[in-house]
This record gives structure tokens, sequence and C-alpha cells, in this order.
């Protein structure tokens, strides 16, 4: 009855913390970047047109990405609706089925850890962004996640229904994001066998129902989109796997230590804690289990590769997270002691500090410099670092230094919500340039833009659910319509009446009414 109770709170706690840190205030901000407002519209154009095969973009097929995400987008749209909480809601529910699941696995081979490791794992920034944004991210890493837990469930207790449920994730893994899923597992198995010397461990895996399972999951979706878009293969395969991988085609050429400061702050608060534990494990490594191996391969894997890459995005390593977290958690589990004083004041420190920017941030964005706010910002989180320091520092376990870094998350995020929100909207966010068009009456005019970011195209495309044109590709209604530019920038609108209708000093842009022809 005991753990019955105790398994129902935890259950409680994590559904509350998930709840807040994934799905609360969604809304709060529109779609941001480029990705959130195209990936949303995609589900949108595919659940018009009913149809589960292709993905669209203003009716052309938009091939770059697999499909798991716009059917989860496309589902949330038939349930709730289309709007922005809907389109970010299946990277929301993916980290919770995530969290679930290290809670889970946790409980089963690391029992008493389980809240710990869970709670670690949801409450790093890098979870915690990704879990509320529009994009494939958050699937193929919650996919991927699940999968290589289920892998080493059974390596540990030879059960095969725990490698059936290998397959069967990374098959939605190869939906979320594409063969990456498979490469990345087979680098990661291969080197653990390696460095455990069981050779036969890969053959093992290669079980025969899981490769069927597999097969019957992953495989339709591509046979089919290749069939009725004879260039899927060249797109996806060719130029956003080969080419983005070895090549700077899509200009997201980064230096090759490029991961090593993104994965630092991807595991904040928790920085600090993950290089304590790969320390504490690099000086006794040969007496440690075989999991810790695990879990740092894992962990290290996604970084080399995709250092290796020409192309790279800070969501590439997502996948690699949970294994940091994971690691920490095992690495605690064979402590005799807790954490050393000059480890705690150190981390008390980062994990107070994560205050200041998300209270400061609608100045940086609004006015681009601090105010005086910036000192009480700073006093605050000094005084949050000593009052972690001080709660934990007699009590230098887990589940205390847990609890009270949880604070400066949660109140991080609320500070993000409530202060930031407004200036991330204004800012960063295509809504308020959509919402300017019918606050000047031009609902029905035809848009056009000129000079303007992807992001501001393709937030206009989703917020105002039409075809938007531009310029720079020779597309020029030959009626009326609604030009956005840069401001200061005269358009050249052909020899064509043109007049300025409004301004949005937030994003630098102009409105013009442009005359038919």
């Amino acid at each position: 009855m005991a753990d019955r109770s105790r398994s129902l709170v935890d259950y409680l706690l994590l559904a509350g913390f998930c709840g807040f840190l994934f799905f609360f205030g969604l809304n709060y901000f529109g779609l941001v970047g480029a990705d959130e407002p195209r990936y949303a519209q995609i589900a949108r154009e595919m659940l018009v047109r009913h149809d589960w095969i292709t993905p669209t973009l203003g009716g052309k097929p938009w091939l770059e990405k697999p499909v798991l995400y716009y059917w989860q987008a496309m589902v949330a749209y038939r349930v709730f609706g289309v709007s922005d909480w809907a389109a970010r809601l299946p990277s929301a529910f993916d980290a919770s089925l995530m969290i679930v699941t290290v809670y889970l696995f946790l409980r089963k081979f690391r029992p008493t850890l389980e809240l710990d490791g869970a709670l670690i794992t949801a409450s790093s920034a890098g979870v915690i962004g990704f879990a509320r944004a529009a994009s494939t991210d958050m699937p193929i890493a919650s996919m991927f996640t699940i999968a290589m837990l289920c892998w080493w469930a059974w390596n540990e207790s030879a059960r095969k229904l725990y490698l059936g449920m290998f397959f069967f994730f990374i098959a939605l893994a190869t939906l979320a994001k594409g063969p990456v899923a498979v490469a990345l597992a087979v680098i990661i198995l291969t080197c653990h066998a390696l460095a455990v010397r069981d050779y036969s461990l890969i053959r093992r895996t290669l079980w025969v129902p899981g490769v069927m399972l597999y097969c019957a999951i992953a495989l339709p979706w591509f046979v089919l989109v290749q069939i009725r878009n004879p260039e899927f293969f060249q797109i996806f395969i060719l130029e956003h796997n080969l080419a983005r991988f070895g090549t700077n085609l899509y200009h997201h050429m980064q230096p090759f230590w490029y991961y090593i400061p993104v994965m630092l702050l991807a595991l904040l608060p928790w920085t600090v804690l993950v290089i304590w534990a790969i320390s504490k494990y690099s000086r006794s490594w040969q007496r440690t289990p075989e999991l810790s191996l695990f879990l740092l391969i894992w962990f290290l894997a996604p970084m080399v590769l995709f250092s290796i890459s020409r192309s790279k995005l800070p969501g590439y390593i997502l996948p690699a997270l949970p294994a940091g977290t994971l690691f920490l958690i095992e690495q605690m589990t064979r402590a005799k002691e807790g954490f050393r004083h000059w480890v705690l004041a150190v981390h008390s420190a980062f994990a107070a500090l994560l205050l200041a920017p998300a209270m400061l941030l609608p100045y940086l964005l609004l006015t681009h410099h601090f105010p005086g706010s910036a000192i009480l910002a700073a006093a605050i989180s000094a005084v949050l670092a000593i009052a972690i320091f001080v709660t934990v520092k007699n009590r230098p376990g887990l589940s205390i230094v847990r609890f009270v870094t949880l604070i400066p998350v949660v109140l991080s995020v609320a500070a993000i919500l409530k202060l930031g929100a407004p200036a991330l909207d204004e800012t960063l966010s295509a809504r308020p340039v959509a919402a300017m068009i019918s606050r000047l009456q031009a609902d029905a005019l035809p848009i056009v833009v000129s000079g303007v970011s992807r992001e501001t195209e393709y937030g206009l495309h989703f917020y105002r659910n039409t075809q938007v044109y531009r310029y720079e590709r020779g597309e020029q209604p030959s009626g009326e319509h609604m030009l956005i530019a840069p401001s200061g920038v005269q358009p050249q609108s052909g020899g064509r009446r043109i007049l300025h209708l409004a301004s949005l000093p937030a994003h630098s842009i102009d409105y013009y009414w442009v005359a038919g022809k």
C-alpha cells in the first residue's frame, strides 16, 4: 500500500511538472522562426486535403522531412482546432511520454531514483525548449530515447517484449526524422558491443520478428510517398540527408566544437552535476556497471557524429540529452557520499542564474540594453544561489538538490511566460504582422512580401492561411494587393500606384497598398 501511494504521488508530481513546463502557456507567444509556422501549415494543408501521405506547403509537395510530426499535429488540429497551442502539442506530448518512460525505466532498473531522474530530465533547458516548439526535434528525441531504454531493458532482462518495443520506437523515430535514427542506433549499439567485447550483441539484437515489425511500421509511408512523388528520394535522401551532412548546402555551417557549448546550455541547470558525473566516472571507469558505459556512449555518439557534419543545428543532438541526465543518475547510485561543497556552490550559482536572463528577456528583445532592472535580477539570482547552497550543503544528496534546483527552473519558465512572452510575440513571431493586416481591413487582398525574412513569409502563410507571394520570385498579382516590405526601403511596384498604410517598428516593416494593373 505504501509503494502504491508513493507511486501515485510520483505520478501526480510528474503530471504537474510536465503540465507546467511543457503544456502551460504554449500559445502565450506566436510561432517563431521559419520551421514552426512552416511545419504547422503543412499539417493543416494535409488535414484539409485528408491526405496522410504527401506533405504540402502552398499546395506544392514539401518533402524535406518525414511525416510523424504532421500526423500528430493533424490529430491535434482535428480535436482542438488549428492554433499555436495545437501546433506545439505534439512536442509537449512526446516530451511527456519520454519523461514517463524514464521514470518507469529507473523504477525497474534503478529503484529509489526514478523521480529524481524523471524530473531532472524534464527540467533540462533543452528538453523544456524543444517540448514547447512545433518541430520534428522532440518527436525523434522522444522516440529514440524510449527505443534506447527499451533496448537496455532487453539487454538486462533478456525479455523479447523489450526488444520488440525497441524496434517499434526506432520505427517511429525513423518516421520522425528519417534514417538518421537507425544510423544513430547502429553507431551506439556497435560502439557498446565493441566496448564490452560482446561481439554477438548486434547479431542478437537483429531479431527477425523485430526487424519485420520495424519494416511494417516505418516502410509503408516511405514507399507510398515515393510512388506518389518520384522526386522524394532525390529531395529527402540525397539532398536533406546526405548533402545536409556532407556539405554546407543549407548554410548551417558551424565550427567543429559547436555542440560542446550547445550541450552545456541544453543541460542547464544540471550542467555542473553532469560534468561532475563524467569526471567521477573517468576516475573509476573500470569498476563501473555496464549501464554507465552504455549511457556515456549514447551521450557522446550523437555529439561526435554531428560535429563531423558540415551542417549543424542545435536540435540535432537533442536525442543525446536524456543520456546525460540518466548518466548523472547512474553515477549517483554508486556515490558513497554526496556532492562536495564546491560542486554544490558552482551548481547553485548556475541554477540561480537561469532567472536573470528570463527576467531581462523583454528588455533585451525590445530595447537591446539592460536597465536598472538588471541589477535587481542579478541581486535576486545571487540571493537565490546562496539560498540553494545553504539548503543543500548539509544535505548533499540528489533528492534535496533536485528539489531546490527545480525552484529557479519553475520561476524562470514563469518569468519567460509572464514577462518575456509579449516581447517574444512582438519581435520574433509573425502573429502581430498578420494581425496588422486585419486592423488595416485588408483581409481580402492577396499578400505579397519583398525583402522580408523567411520567418515572416512562413508565419504569414500560417496565420493568414493563404498563399504568400514574393516579388523576388517574380510573383506579382495583376490586381490590387497588400505589400509588406522592410522599413526605409522604397519597394519597386513596376510603375503601379502605391500607398503607404502603416508600419510595425518591432519587425522593421512597412505595409503598402498596391493598385492593380
